[in-house]
């Protein structure tokens, strides 16, 4: 963000003849140095020196002047030649050609003003086209060829409108996380950003495991940390008439938060493969299998709640026989946990009826969830994922043995593939990603220090940064970026580079002298 300029002389607009020019001096004096003393000092020499000044005098900017020091009799004839040389090189006036880069705090008026807009809370989205006419495109159906690199602006706004989704889930959860274990949980009333989508239904997900009684005993208030059952996320669809026109079809989303609670985390680490519940024979080979903390969050049931498949699936039925005739389209979105969920999500939904609309899921920093066979399984449902990785997100690299992704890829290429196919029937541990990759980096953005923590590489809103500005694998950060820094500053401001924290601190105080001065007196 910081401008940096050249000026150049006007007498000497070409700065790569000036350049020529000061290495001929420089030849030229060492050519000096080399000769005799007699040369040195013959009038023809004197003569040469003289007409060169003259030169150089012509072609550079007015300076002042330092005067020749003085050259007594006693003194040696070198001292006279490397005053003559020091005089020449100066007078190139060469900082006058290349002016002196500014200070990393220093900001234009231009740029403070755009520094302004984007930590302000209002917010500025990529315009909204029609989708009507490709929405099968955007929704994945030839898993976004030719829209990621360089990424196309309409699936960009698609992108950051699905982790919008996912922000309100979390929003709704950390204003209410509590959830009563001896009654019906109370309906939560989400607020979406976009207001052309009604939420229909929330959902809950149930850990199969407990704490032990003596943890209330040494830690009693930690309330909702050690709740088995907690909410979730929700179902919503949209039900305004233009927007189904601008897109084309009649959307459903089911937005899923990442981990919240004690139990949650639990199950994050009980990271051994599973066989799936509905697999039919469970002794043939190539069975697809699945991280035995998500299927137990996905397949458990509550107190006085359904399981997560159970609940999702019953409510997308009677979405889609109520609208039935409609075209419509089921999009499964989440964040870490969340993200896991959803390929669970949408694994259930793809076959749970013989009509089913297309299903696609945004996933942002997902870990891996299930073997190989796993993939191809939603592969051969038709399910579409585009995973949305930070390449500096250590939790889209766990849990399975290989922590590389370009190396599983290289091995299985190679004559050692064989070895890897019956790692991934027999090993516990045989993870793989599913999906089209979309890639970001923490380092692209211009106000993230490179070295950002684990907790910011991983932060959703971050996430959502990172997407607003992404171009391209070989392009920087955009510089028409519009998503608004506020929420960034304030979540991550240790990992904020120091300029952008130490300017937010002055617009801010800028913008609440103005709010201040705009409310009218009262009478």
């Amino acid at each position: 963000m910081i401008q940096i300029g050249s000026s150049i002389p006007v007498q000497n607009p070409n700065p790569f003849q000036t350049r020529s020019t000061s290495f001929s001096v420089r030849v030229s004096i060492t050519q000096l140095r080399r000769k005799p003393l007699q040369t040195c000092s013959s009038e023809s020499t004197r003569n040469h020196l003289s007409n060169l000044e003259k030169l150089l005098e012509k072609q550079s900017q007015p300076n002042p002047q330092k005067p020749d020091p003085v050259i007594t009799k006693d003194a040696p004839v070198k001292s006279l030649q490397e005053s003559r040389g020091m005089a020449l090189l100066e007078r190139l006036n060469l900082s006058g050609i290349w002016s002196e880069k500014k200070p990393s705090n220093e900001l234009s008026p231009r740029h403070v003003k755009r520094l302004q807009r984007l930590l302000s809370k209002s917010i500025e989205y990529s315009p909204r086209n029609s989708l009507a006419n490709r929405w099968r495109e955007y929704h994945g159906c030839n898993d976004w060829s030719g829209l990621i690199d360089p990424l196309d602006e309409n699936l960009r706004r698609e992108i950051v409108r699905s982790g919008e989704f996912i922000q309100a889930a979390y929003q709704e959860f950390n204003s209410n996380p509590a959830t009563s274990a001896d009654s019906v949980p109370t309906p939560h009333h989400v607020t979406l950003r976009d207001k052309s989508y009604k939420v229909t239904k929330g959902l809950y997900a149930t850990s199969s495991v407990g704490l032990p009684s003596w943890v209330d005993d040494v830690a009693p208030d930690l309330g909702w940390m050690t709740q088995r059952t907690s909410w979730v996320g929700y179902v919503a669809v949209c039900d305004d008439k233009r927007e189904i026109a601008r897109m084309g079809r009649r959307d459903i989303v089911i937005a899923l938060r990442g981990t919240a609670t004690c139990l949650e985390w639990a199950e994050n680490f009980r990271d051994v493969l599973v066989q799936m519940n509905d697999v039919s024979d469970p002794n043939t080979q190539d069975q697809p299998k699945v991280q035995c903390g998500f299927s137990s969050l996905f397949t458990t049931p509550g107190a006085h709640v359904p399981s997560l498949a159970e609940s999702v699936t019953e409510e997308i039925k009677r979405l889609v026989n109520q609208f039935e005739g409609e075209t419509l389209s089921i999009t499964v979105t989440g964040h870490s946990l969340g993200a896991a969920l959803a390929l669970l999500v949408a694994d259930e939904l793809a076959t749970c009826e013989p009509n089913m609309p297309p299903v696609a899921v945004f996933s942002f920093g997902s870990p891996r969830v299930g073997n190989r066979c796993f993939a191809n399984r939603l592969e051969s449902k038709k399910v579409k994922v585009l995973r949305i990785v930070n390449s500096q997100d250590i939790i889209t690299r766990v849990p399975g043995i290989f922590a590389s992704e370009e190396l599983d890829k290289k091995l299985r290429s190679s004559p050692a593939a064989g070895m890897l196919d019956v790692l991934d029937d027999n090993m516990p541990w045989a993870y793989s990603h599913v999906g089209t990759e979309l890639r970001v980096d923490t380092k692209m953005s211009p106000y993230l220090k490179p070295n950002a923590d684990v907790a910011c590489c991983h932060d959703l809103e971050a996430y959502l940064h990172l997407i607003d500005g992404f171009v391209s694998s070989n392009c920087p950060f955009r510089t028409n970026a519009k998503r608004s820094l506020w929420k960034l500053v304030n979540e991550q401001r240790s990992n904020v580079k120091q300029l952008y924290t130490n300017k937010d601190k002055g617009l801010r105080l800028n913008l609440e002298r103005q709010r201040f001065e705009s409310i009218p007196p009262s009478s």
